[in-house]
């Protein structure tokens, strides 16, 4: 529910917000004169409105906005007549903005203020301690706001840093397979044209001797056929190639440990069943769609927990990547991601499926993919 309002919010202008907040801040500073039917003296009014109207500047001056108000309602000591023992809603929005956004020795500034204030010039310590409790609420939660924003920053600078990563690593693969091509096709091409250049030669040394020229140029070019398909099978929509060397099943563990080590997110690792073994495709499947999950809960999900669950369930192994994030966020009929179609893509390729949506019990996001343990032949 937090969350969903702060998305909400997020959707105005923050001069509209700022707008808002005020009015909300006015209209409660004066709900206590509209009771009974009592002429409240004008200037307790004028009280109300000079604690609230500065709202509207908290951002761009919160220490400011904090004093000015905080004035406005010392004055209100001086004004007899007035309701009993308002709240300064005003000051309590100042102090929060403070708390959240104002430099280190402001934010100190305003606590020894405040304290002061609280013990000093109030009437009786039932109403200081009233006081303190509250200033003591708004600064904490302006602290907690602070804190969220920056651990979102924070997560965020590293999921880029992650795909800056992919990137790189997608172009040093692709040069790698440039590589590769080149030197299979001029090894297929070289024996094609040197079997060619001798095909006089062989020919006149009878029937069986020129077949094996033939043979030989078959043969190269099936080699050839069969290693470009190899490397072409690996790469997928988007061009991303796997890495030299391929990573293996093994290699999961390690996966779970780095990103739980620089991501700031607590992984774990699971393993249910009995350990068997997958052809090479499914392994490197298996440790792709882990690294792509993974990836997407850094940039997306907010989670502070992932479980990655390895599950060997006869013959196959399902894998599962649930977190604890916010779930998803996709608009009816808005397309997945590319990560979700390139773990469906990488599952497809060696006989299996993925599934990705929210997680049981509403909560998070969750991707599962079942891979075969056997080697099943895929169209292309």
């Amino acid at each position: 529910m937090y969350e969903r309002v702060v998305t909400w919010a997020r959707g105005f202008p923050p001069a509209a917000v700022d707008t808002g907040l005020m009015l909300i801040a006015l209209i409660a500073q004066l709900a206590p004169f509209l009771s009974g039917d009592r002429h409240w003296p004008l200037p307790c009014y004028a009280v109300a409105v000079a604690v609230s109207v500065p709202v509207i500047w908290r951002r761009r001056a919160p220490f400011a906005v904090l004093l000015a108000t905080e004035a406005a309602a010392a004055g209100y000591d001086l004004v007899p007549g007035g309701p009993r023992q308002p709240l300064w809603y005003g000051a309590l929005i100042a102090m929060f903005t403070v708390a959240a956004q104002a430099p280190r020795w402001q934010r100190i500034s305003a606590i020894v203020i405040i304290g002061w204030g609280a013990f000093l010039l109030t009437g009786s310590i039932e109403t200081a301690a009233r006081g303190a409790l509250l200033w003591t609420t708004a600064y904490v939660m302006g602290r907690a706001w602070a804190n969220r924003r920056e651990e979102v920053r924070t997560l965020q600078e590293r999921a880029r840093h992650l795909e800056r990563e992919r990137e790189l690593e997608a172009e040093r693969e692709r040069s790698r397979i440039a590589r590769d091509m080149h030197d299979i096709l001029a090894h297929a091409v070289s024996i094609t044209i040197a079997q060619a250049e001798a095909g006089p030669v062989v020919m006149k040394q009878g029937p069986a001797r020129t077949e094996e020229a033939f043979d030989a140029i078959a043969a190269a070019g099936r080699e050839a056929m069969a290693q470009l398909r190899r490397i072409l099978g690996v790469l997928d929509a988007s061009g991303e190639g796997a890495r030299a060397p391929q990573p293996t099943l093994d290699e999961i563990a390690e996966l779970v440990g780095n990103v739980s080590q620089v991501g700031g997110v607590a992984v774990t690792l699971t393993v249910l069943g009995q350990p068997g073994t997958v052809p090479p495709d499914a392994g490197v499947a298996a440790y792709r769609i882990v690294q792509e999950a993974l990836t997407n809960v850094l940039k997306h999900a907010r989670a502070r927990t992932v479980t990655v669950t390895l599950d060997w369930r006869g013959d196959d192994l399902v894998i599962t990547v649930a977190d604890d994030g916010r779930g998803p966020r996709r608009t009816t009929g808005q397309a997945p991601g590319h990560g979700l179609i390139g773990i469906r893509e990488r599952a497809a390729s060696c006989g299996g499926s993925a599934t990705a949506g929210p997680a049981p019990g509403g909560r998070g996001f969750q991707v599962e993919a079942r891979l075969p343990g056997k080697t099943v032949e895929v169209a292309r």
